[in-house]
């Protein structure tokens, strides 16, 4: 049959454009036009039932094509007619399958609850039939979308917003065997796959990324084959959903072989978007479009000369009645005075404030002030220090005791001549009647000192386990700057005998607390016990004793200033800074990679002797640290610093799940017979290309736990529920994502699925930039501490946020579920 080419159709377009002009000014066109869009609606409006399709569910199969038609029309159609017959009684449906497109203009399209496009390479719809579809979606039905379904109607934008994206020209035509990434564990087109889908087809490239305007369920890894030029990266959607013009679109790119048909997976993929595209089964389309979410700033910037407002942002803590607790490390306004010498008895002399903001009221309010260690200002690592407010958390009974857990560097505990400090965690009491700090309540839990002649990596996180253990993050205290920017292990540089360039007399050392994360049971006398199945018992007999604390339950660790535990779970999560090397080296080891784990066990992470999975530095010591030793065994380590009064043989290093470096996530490379990387650049291999890094500094986000209970509108979906939120101060092309993590406990396990959040936490000058801490509230909302622009200060961009979704319910509306005869006699 003879088809008018593209340039007839569009004549032909403007032609009936143009008859039908005086319809148009006259409002008999009325249907509303979906935000953003610009539909043709010069031909009339089919008149349709809302919702299409009765108690005998149909769904029409449309293939239509301007040319010879694909070989997957067959094997679509036998597939979706089995697909129809599967399942139980009341979830089953017949189709119809034609190629004729004057089905799009009569009535009888409202007999069906679902349109399959499962083919379409041109304008294979005139205007009238594509306004029929247009009404036909308007009136509440479901479109369901197939492979080269995105090149149908090229000349609609319309059409364009109803598949969510054009294929670009340079896909690849050859069928490729490829990792999809399954992201969303709910929809009924993706719950019951692999996460990680291994399978062959034809992949499509895409001239703009859906990602944010569509709900993308599924992803395909880009680096499981050749996706060739302009692919996209690392995100490239492979099958989404919308809620679009009244009704409902489901479009996979997949299809693309008439082989695909024939794999269980993929009709199981092809049935569930059809459960929701008929109506008969609801599904969430919206909790990944970026426009349903919307963020806020809550604090005031402060007045001038003060932090009546904000600190220097430094974390936060939500308590169950919606109030956040935020603190500020101890750095002032940038006009206030900052004193670095060490003859002045107020040197780095700071204010670390507690301040509580109140949903309910909209401000935040001074609590109270310690007198803390650590507003130095910036500089040179001999001058610049990091301690300070450094860690909040409510006792898990704070409704009805009111006591507040502060991390800080108290002042008055400063020696100035040994350039010596105390660490401590405290308990005060909050005053409820007055909202304030009592500070004499004070009740000191655990101590231990640090030295402070040189910056850096104070840590300072904490967070509780259903068991309510506290679990306490702290920094190695080690300068970064002797060792070329690789492991901190040069044991030579020391002010009055105590090292403070050398992370195995602190992070590698079993006998010390700092470079760990501890885990202890607060008691209500103030004091603490140990819990069982800690790393240490604090009572070893090896190498004569005395060379342990039972405090540690993570030992090898840098700066890890954010940690969280899903209580769920009862499992840690935590990031941790790296070291500053650009580049690896082939003499010293990896180049800095920032890092995050999900830990199940107490154990090593294997700083400073091994980093990322289990790559190792090179071992130096005196005489002469400049010159490189042997490789350490990571799985054989020993502590052999002239600065360790710990055990000589330590725990061995674990693999980390997440790491990256300025030239992206994951580097890996190949090894020798012993296990020894080549860390030669021209050899690395990026294993998480979702990760860039450059200046980088973890920020170790919570684990999403959805309450259905909550009557919370403001509480993020359920999609959302388990994913682990990562993060990096910085927001250029650093982390800010929700990934997926593989079941089970297997150690360094890396993610399955990773998804950009920059477009709902926004990032940019406006936005926030500087990400401090983040935590979810009781409410299902997220609060966000941006840092600010500044370092060692606060500015008027330092700020707490909040993120709220406004997507609304699943699809379809409760009432306008398909419900078969079946289904009804069922029900009763």
């Amino acid at each position: 049959m003879f088809r008018p080419g593209p340039a007839r159709r569009r004549s032909r377009r403007r032609r009936v454009a143009v008859l039908l002009a005086g319809a148009l000014a006259a409002g008999l066109l009325s249907a509303p036009a979906l935000a953003g869009q610009a539909p043709d609606r010069s031909v009339p409006k089919l008149d349709l039932p809302s919702p299409p399709g009765g108690e005998d569910v149909r769904v029409l199969v449309f293939h239509g094509a301007t040319d010879e038609e694909s070989p997957t029309v067959n094997a679509g159609i036998e597939a979706i007619e089995k697909i129809g017959q599967q399942g139980p009684a009341q979830e089953r449906f017949t189709i119809k399958a034609t190629g004729d497109p004057a089905i799009f203009t009569q009535p009888k399209l409202g007999k069906f609850n679902a349109v399959v496009f499962l083919a379409g390479d041109g304008d294979a719809l005139d205007p009238e039939q594509e306004a029929g579809l247009e009404s036909y979606l308007e009136a509440g039905g479901g479109f369901l979308g197939v492979h080269d379904a995105a090149r149908a109607e090229p000349y609609s934008d319309w059409f364009t917003g109803l598949i969510g994206a054009r294929p670009a020209a340079n896909s690849p035509e050859k069928t490729q065997r490829a990792t999809v990434e399954v992201g969303d564990r709910q929809h009924p087109a993706t719950k019951d796959l692999p996460v990680e889908w291994k399978r062959p087809d034809k992949w499509l490239n895409w001239k703009e990324n859906p990602s944010g305007s569509v709900h993308t369920v599924a992803r395909v890894r880009t680096n499981t084959y050749d996706p060739g030029e302009n692919s996209g990266g690392w995100d490239h959607p492979v099958s989404w959903c919308r809620d679009y013009d009244g009704g409902r679109s489901f479009y996979t790119a997949m299809g693309g072989t008439a082989a695909s048909y024939e794999e269980t997976d993929f009709r199981s993929h092809l049935r569930g978007a059809l459960m929701w595209t008929t109506r008969l089964e609801r599904a969430d389309c919206q909790a990944a479009i970026s426009s349903n979410y919307e963020a806020k700033r809550v604090t005031q910037p402060n007045q001038p000369g003060k932090n009546d407002q904000i600190g220097e942002p430094h974390g936060a803590v939500t308590a169950k009645d919606g109030r956040v607790f935020h603190i500020g490390r101890g750095g002032a306004d940038a006009d206030q005075p900052v004193v670095t010498d060490w003859n002045n008895p107020d040197i780095g002399k700071g204010k670390g404030q507690v301040h509580i903001y109140d949903p309910k009221t909209g401000k935040s309010t001074l609590a109270g002030e310690l007198t803390v260690f650590g507003n130095k200002g910036g500089g040179d690592e001999l001058v610049k220090n990091e301690e300070g407010l450094l860690g909040i958390e409510l006792d898990p009974d704070f409704a009805s005791n009111g006591w507040v857990y502060l991390h800080y560097t108290p002042h008055s505990e400063i020696n100035r001549d040994t350039h010596m400090a105390e660490r401590r965690v405290s308990r005060f009491t909050l005053d409820k009647a007055t909202d304030k700090l009592v500070m004499d309540s004070e009740k000191v839990l655990l101590k231990w000192p640090v030295q402070i002649h040189s910056c850096c990596h104070a840590g300072g996180g904490m967070a509780w386990d259903s068991k309510d253990n506290l679990y306490i993050a702290t920094g190695d205290n080690n300068s970064s700057q002797f060792s070329e920017g690789y492991s901190g292990n040069n044991p030579q540089p020391n002010f009055k005998g105590v090292s403070f360039a050398d992370a195995r007399r602190t992070a590698g050392n079993t006998n010390n607390l700092n470079g760990k994360i501890l885990r202890i049971h607060p008691e209500d006398d103030g004091t603490y016990t140990r819990p069982d199945g800690n790393l240490f018992t604090g009572k070893e007999t090896d190498e004569g004793g005395g060379k342990t604390r039972g405090e540690i339950y993570v030992m090898g660790v840098r700066n890890p200033a954010r940690i969280s535990v899903d209580k769920k779970t009862d499992t840690l999560y935590a990031g941790w800074v790296g070291p500053d090397a650009a580049e690896p080296s082939t003499t010293w080891g990896p180049a800095k990679y920032d890092t995050f784990a999900r830990i199940n066990s107490a154990g090593n992470q294997g700083w400073p002797y091994c980093m990322g999975n289990k790559q190792p530095y090179r071992d130096r010591n005196l005489p002469d640290p400049s010159k490189p030793l042997g490789w350490y065994d990571c799985d054989h380590l020993k502590n052999e610093s002239p600065n360790n009064d710990g055990l000589v043989s330590i725990p061995p290093a674990r693999s980390n799940n997440i790491w990256y470096s300025p030239q992206g996530g994951g580097p890996d490379y190949p090894r020798d017979a012993d296990g020894v990387p080549s860390y030669k650049i021209s050899e690395q291999k990026l294993t998480l290309p979702w990760l860039k890094g450059g200046g980088q500094a973890t920020m170790n986000g919570p684990v999403y736990r959805y309450d259905k209970d909550s009557a919370s509108k403001d509480k993020w979906p359920s999609y959302w529920e388990g994913k682990w939120f990562v993060g990096d101060f910085y927001d250029a092309d650093q982390p800010r994502h929700a990934v997926v993590m593989p079941e089970g406990d297997a150690v360094g396990a890396p993610p399955v699925h990773a998804e950009s959040l920059k477009k709902i936490i926004p990032v940019g000058e406006k936005g926030i930039r500087n990400l401090m801490d983040w935590k979810f509230a009781p409410d299902g909302s997220l609060y966000v501490l941006d840092y600010g622009r500044g370092f060692f200060t606060s500015d008027d961009k330092s700020a707490l946020w909040r993120v709220t979704y406004k997507g609304g319910e699943p699809t379809p509306a409760a009432g306008d579920m398909a419900e078969p005869a079946l289904r009804k006699e069922a029900g009763r």
